[in-house]
């Protein structure tokens, strides 16, 4: 805690202060180091929650290669840091700005050919930087094509904004086939990382030590993005998200606004795709494409844009919706699609609404009752995914394996993907899983309304308290 000596009053028509001997202070009293009468001490207390929270973000960056020590699971850590700030890079414009932006993988990407470019005039001896520098190149050139591109999409809002991005988006990339000398065209650019002598045991060639710089500058950036949205400037860009046209009123230029925003989310959007080609020490065209633009705008859709920590549950989604999930099946991105209209349609806040609520739910003591719900919900609902899932895999097969014969492996089951069996079978576990979701599904409605009313109820005695 900290203590703060209340200052001495002043009238407040002369702004004088008060004689000695009145509520306020003589100086002399002040250089003897005495609390005059009249004072008193106000305890400021920390914010233990939010040094818990970050404490806890910290260690858990610190923490995760010791646990996961797999080449591909440190990959995956790695790829999860890098989209934890290019998404909650698009969560500036997104969620805090309202800008519904369509060609952020712009940003990046160029900012990941310049630090790839950097990092192969380093190891050609033309240019000395540390290689852990190279991200910030990047940043400083996302930074430098949003103030470019920034100033001509940010004079429009809503969808005359998005139609420009779009088209922004599709212009960069035409012009990575259409320029080789900067692009490296359809093969990319590609660079070494391994450059000089390793300062400190350091030389950036496992995995292990590009992840803990990666993470270095996740947890950096993402305190930095954390302390823009306390900023004026982050304020003022939630008013103009919300109600542009009083913020006008009041003398704020809503164009300036959404350009200085612009500007501070190329520049994290830049360290990202730096971060990326030190990482994979190559950078395609790829980058640039509208696919990664789409990812960038399901994915923090999907974690919550109106939290800020949901983009960071939606980068790890997408991680692992782009690397494991595309594994395992090819109808991954009809897995995802579907994941995507239940949630626009049940949960538009994302899964950090979700959170969100049960932890309200959880601080008024509601949580338990409902947990027999979730368990109910969680075994149906697995259950008709269950006899989905097989269906569809059966019917991708016969598209797209026929050649390897009928028969397939499903879950370390032998299914015939001809067979009428397999099919009732699938057709009969999903019908009953979908029956019993619903049935299950009204009872948590119920209980849940009921919390609610509850909690309601709470709140409304405490305030008249």
């Amino acid at each position: 805690m900290s203590a703060v000596i209340s200052p001495p009053s002043s009238n407040s028509v002369t702004g004088q202060s008060p004689p000695a001997g009145s509520t306020g202070a003589t100086p002399h009293a002040h250089r003897r180091g005495r609390v005059p009468r009249g004072e008193s001490y106000h305890f400021k207390p920390h914010n233990v929650g939010r040094w818990l929270v970050w404490g806890l973000y910290a260690a858990a960056l610190l923490v995760a290669p010791l646990l996961w020590t797999s080449s591909l699971a440190q990959t995956m850590l790695s790829q999860i840091g890098i989209a934890i700030i290019a998404c909650l890079s698009y969560n500036m414009l997104l969620g805090q700005g309202g800008m519904l932006s369509f060609g952020h993988a712009v940003y990046s990407g160029l900012g990941g050919y310049l630090a790839i470019h950097t990092l192969n005039a380093v190891s050609a001896g033309q240019l000395n930087l540390p290689v852990s520098l190279v991200p910030l190149v990047g940043g400083v050139g996302g930074l430098g094509f949003a103030a470019l591109f920034g100033y001509v999409s940010t004079k429009k809002s809503g969808t005359p904004f998005a139609m420009i991005t779009l088209g922004l988006g599709e212009l960069i990339w035409s012009m990575s086939l259409m320029l080789p000398e900067f692009f490296g065209g359809e093969g990319g650019i590609s660079g070494n990382r391994v450059v000089g002598q390793p300062v400190l045991g350091i030389s950036f060639g496992p995995q292990v030590q590009v992840y803990y710089l990666i993470a270095v500058y996740c947890f950096v950036c993402t305190g930095l993005m954390f302390a823009f949205t306390r900023t004026p400037l982050g304020r003022m860009l939630n008013a103009v998200r919300d109600n542009p046209e009083r913020v006008q009123f009041i003398g704020y230029d809503t164009q300036w606004v959404r350009f200085l925003a612009f500007l501070i989310a190329g520049f994290f959007a830049g360290v990202s795709g730096g971060l990326s080609a030190l990482n994979f020490e190559i950078v395609t065209a790829e980058v640039v494409g509208a696919a990664r633009s789409g990812a960038y705008l399901l994915f923090t859709f999907l974690g919550g844009a109106t939290f800020f920590f949901g983009p960071i549950i939606g980068a790890v989604l997408m991680v692992v919706a782009l690397v494991l999930l595309s594994e395992l099946t090819k109808a991954w991105l009809l897995y995802l699609g579907l994941t995507f209209l239940f949630m626009v349609m049940y949960a538009p806040g994302g899964f950090a609404s979700l959170v969100m609520m049960n932890l309200r739910v959880a601080a008024f003591g509601k949580l338990r009752p409902l947990w027999t719900s979730y368990l109910a919900l969680a075994l149906t609902g697995l259950t008709a995914l269950l006899g989905g899932s097989a269906m569809v895999e059966m019917l991708y097969h016969l598209q797209l394996n026929e050649a390897l014969g009928p028969q397939m492996r499903y879950l370390g089951m032998s299914l015939n993907a001809k067979g009428l069996d397999a099919w009732f079978g699938a057709g009969f576990v999903l019908v009953t899983g979908v029956a019993l979701f619903e049935l299950a599904r009204r009872q948590f409605r119920r209980e849940w309304d009921q919390a609610q009313e509850e909690i309601e109820k709470e709140i409304k005695r405490r305030e008249s308290l």
